[in-house]
């Protein structure tokens, strides 16, 4: 289980400032997440709440995101029920610009929201 940020991800288009980070321009679209040795994790959110990923070693993984204030977590389910949840920062403006964040492990991790679905 190798999260990056995201992930978090996602946040996505501008929004109230007091509101949680809206993901709708994640839909559709791939949150590539590159640690420091250069390797890719990508990740697809859907609209029911669900995702699915690619970490950067080729292993998938899927589960579920929900929002809290300004962070994004997911809580993975597959290949097995991860006993965390795991929460990030999402900027306002993560549409549009490329963000650092570290993953789960500690480790900076570098995302860019990516027009399309694509991956490994």
């Amino acid at each position: 289980m190798r999260f990056a940020p995201l992930a978090l991800v996602l946040a996505l288009a501008a929004g109230d400032a007091a509101a949680a980070p809206p993901i709708e321009a994640a839909f559709g679209n791939t949150v590539v997440s590159t640690f420091p040795d250069g390797k890719s994790q990508h990740i697809w959110f859907d609209e029911d709440g669900g995702y699915t990923a690619s970490g950067r070693r080729g292993q998938r993984s899927s589960g579920r995101w929900s929002l809290r204030a300004d962070e994004i977590c997911l809580r993975q389910l597959r290949p097995f029920p991860a006993p965390i949840l795991y929460c990030t920062p999402v900027p306002k403006d993560a549409a549009t610009v490329a963000w650092t964040s570290k993953a789960l492990d500690g480790q900076p991790v570098r995302l860019k929201l990516v027009r399309g679905r694509f991956g490994p």
